[in-house]
């Protein structure tokens, strides 16, 4: 058997504009305190493969234009709705205020592993990532219901922020929507 590859044409992508005009998800990313441009830019091209409505970007988070930022985005920095905040606590209020249940995926005393988690359909989520080295900020992770952590076998205890995003929002998309959750 044969297999070809699609063609960019064939793979039927929209538009940023139609990317922008189109229903949200309900999912939001909030990038704390990211110091690489690459990451920044990683985490933008994640968003727009999963369709997430914004992201925000806080603290020392670069900020389109940049030429790192396109480097790994790839464009989707153009299509992905973005704000940025000096504070991540502020962004977070933000998302509090308008309705977000507000998830640190970090790595805490009473995380939730992220094989247990079950969106429910009544929520919108803002998933807050954090910085390479310290990961998300503790009073962050305090102002949040609940962590979430990506089950982890080896001997790091980490995995890359922007690797972090991709799993997180591939997982939220992937699991069934059900009415029946654990309160999450």
């Amino acid at each position: 058997m044969t297999d070809r590859k699609l063609l960019n044409i064939e793979l039927h992508r929209m538009s940023p504009e139609e990317y922008r005009d189109s229903p949200g998800t309900g999912i939001v990313v909030v990038l704390d305190n990211i110091r690489s441009a690459h990451n920044v830019g990683s985490a933008f091209r994640s968003c727009d493969s999963f369709k997430i409505d914004r992201i925000y970007l806080c603290g020392i988070c670069a900020v389109p234009p940049s030429a790192d930022i396109h480097k790994s985005a790839i464009g989707a920095e153009f299509s992905v709705p973005w704000e940025y905040y000096d504070r991540t606590a502020d962004a977070v209020g933000k998302l509090r205020e308008e309705g977000f249940c507000i998830v640190s995926v970090e790595q805490t005393v009473n995380s939730v592993s992220l094989d247990d988690f079950v969106p429910s359909p009544e929520r919108r989520y803002a998933f807050i990532f954090g910085n390479e080295v310290s990961g998300v900020d503790q009073n962050v992770v305090d102002a949040s219901d609940f962590s979430l952590e990506i089950p982890q076998y080896g001997t790091k205890h980490s995995l890359n922020v922007s690797v972090s995003v991709g799993i997180v929002l591939w997982a939220a998309h992937r699991k069934p929507i059900s009415r029946s959750t654990s309160g999450l």
